[in-house]
């Protein structure tokens, strides 16, 4: 009988229900079900609706039991930094605020008055974005200081969602190291900093590692979906699931997760919390079996989903990138600048930046796409010159994962401005990942080694010469 792995994967602008099942040593997939997802303004404050995300996931395992396709398994997988703080009834305490949202500004001057930059940094090895977990809770503590005093635990969002389906609250570990609260050396909460910073020490769950169950649907939800299913912890930040799709054992591989951000970085067994890191803007993020995730974050494809909401006409991102392509405007803006972060407008944003910086100013859709598209090529140039300065490699492939890797224009910019060859998929590459780690709890593969050969093999990979050109 054939078996299925279910990957929930619910990324900033939408979620899926992925199914994946073994046939012939190839992993294949079918798409269930699909919702839409975005941050709503509530009374001006950028919030998720975590209820009807909820809803969507149920609806999504409804799916599963209307095809006759019941996984044996499954896991959540979602974006970084947010979290839900629950009350001793398991209420959620306040609104569950979105990461774009402004009230972290200032923030971080606040953690300083505790704690250096370059203190902290040695202490996580996480990069500072003014989001993070870290800035997040000293907004809380600012603004509504009874919501940490009355918290019992804090969730990330996927970990709350598990808890909703089992009752089982865990606390996985990829997903917590992104908060900037983490030891890496120790890979548990550095409950130091914490106190330091006067948040609520009992709160912080114990950090449980991707493929540790978290256990069975509740009676409830087994009524209302229909069917039983194990929950297993996926590395639950999306990024660290993608990385496991990365479809090559080569230590010395550059990976971009390429989609609503652009994650760019190797995989290292120990952290670098150095200042030269520091410096740089690198982060260490935690991956699965206590690998690091050494990366930048890169605005990525936010800023071309953004325009793409503006345009009057309602165009695909392959005519976008179509047109793009035939542009010859030489502008250049900084994708990392916070003024591209959440603006009203993203056209008006790059429009401004290029003409403050003196730069011939883009008009059309074509444009605009390709300012931003060089854009991003030249900041991915520049990372590599940076990963190979800190770590004294060479390397000579990129591997682009995620939705961005289907930008054919991007993978060839990408080549031109790293010079370097790119490799581009699959472009489902965290829900592969999220069931990779279900089909190594499952014994179907015996390593990760394995598990990212069959990858290579089982799904379609474009190859790009250092000039651009496929091969």
């Amino acid at each position: 009988m054939e078996k299925y792995y279910l990957a929930v994967d619910i990324g900033a602008s939408s979620g899926r229900h992925m199914l994946a099942s073994m046939k012939d040593g190839n992993m294949q997939l079918e798409e269930v079900y699909r919702f839409a997802n975005g941050m709503d303004n509530k009374d001006g404050t950028l919030c998720w609706d975590v209820e009807r995300l909820f809803r969507e996931i149920k609806n999504g395992l409804k799916k599963c039991k209307e095809i006759g396709k019941i996984p044996v398994s499954m896991a959540i997988d979602t974006w970084g930094v947010d979290y839900v703080l629950l009350d001793k009834d398991d209420q959620i305490l306040g609104d569950t605020v979105g990461y774009r949202d402004s009230r972290t500004n200032g923030m971080d001057e606040k953690v300083y008055e505790k704690i250096s930059p370059k203190a902290l940094y040695a202490r996580t090895g996480i990069q500072k974005q003014i989001f993070n977990t870290i800035y997040q809770l000293m907004a809380i503590k600012e603004t509504h200081p009874e919501y940490l005093e009355q918290a019992e635990s804090m969730l990330m969002i996927p970990d709350y969602f598990h808890f909703l389906l089992t009752g089982v609250k865990k606390m996985e570990y990829t997903n917590a190291t992104t908060g900037q609260l983490i030891d890496p050396k120790t890979n548990d909460w550095d409950y130091e900093l914490i106190e330091m910073l006067g948040y609520n020490r009992k709160m912080f769950q114990p950090v449980s590692m991707p493929g540790t169950v978290v256990g069975n649907f509740t009676k409830e939800i087994q009524e209302e979906v229909g069917f039983d299913c194990e929950v297993v912890l996926p590395a639950t930040h999306d990024t660290g699931s993608a990385v496991l799709a990365v479809p090559t054992n080569d230590d010395n591989a550059i990976y971009i997760s390429s989609g609503t951000w652009s994650l760019m970085g190797i995989e290292r067994k120990e952290a670098d919390c150095s200042e030269e890191s520091m410096k740089a803007n690198f982060t260490n993020e935690g991956g699965y079996d206590h690998r690091f995730r050494y990366l930048k974050n890169i605005m990525g494809l936010w800023m071309i989903q953004s325009v793409k909401k503006e345009f009057e006409e309602d165009l695909s991102f392959a005519e976008i990138c179509d047109r793009a392509s035939k542009e010859t405007i030489t502008s250049i803006v900084d994708c990392n600048d916070d003024c591209f972060l959440a603006p009203e407008s993203m056209i008006q944003a790059v429009q401004d930046f290029c003409k403050k910086t003196g730069q011939p100013v883009p008009k059309t859709v074509g444009e605009i796409a390709a300012v931003i598209y060089n854009s991003l090529g030249k900041c991915y140039g520049d990372t590599v010159k940076e990963i190979e300065a800190i770590t004294g490699n060479t390397y000579d492939t990129i591997y682009v994962v995620g939705g961005g890797a289907n930008a054919g224009y991007l993978n060839e910019l990408t080549a031109k401005y790293t010079q370097k060859k790119v490799s581009a998929g699959p472009t489902e590459a965290t829900a592969i990942g999220n069931m990779i780690v279900q089909m190594l709890h499952d014994g179907v593969f015996a390593s990760l080694p394995e598990a990212r050969v069959c990858v290579g093999r089982s799904f379609d990979i474009k190859n790009y010469d250092e000039k651009g050109k496929q091969f």
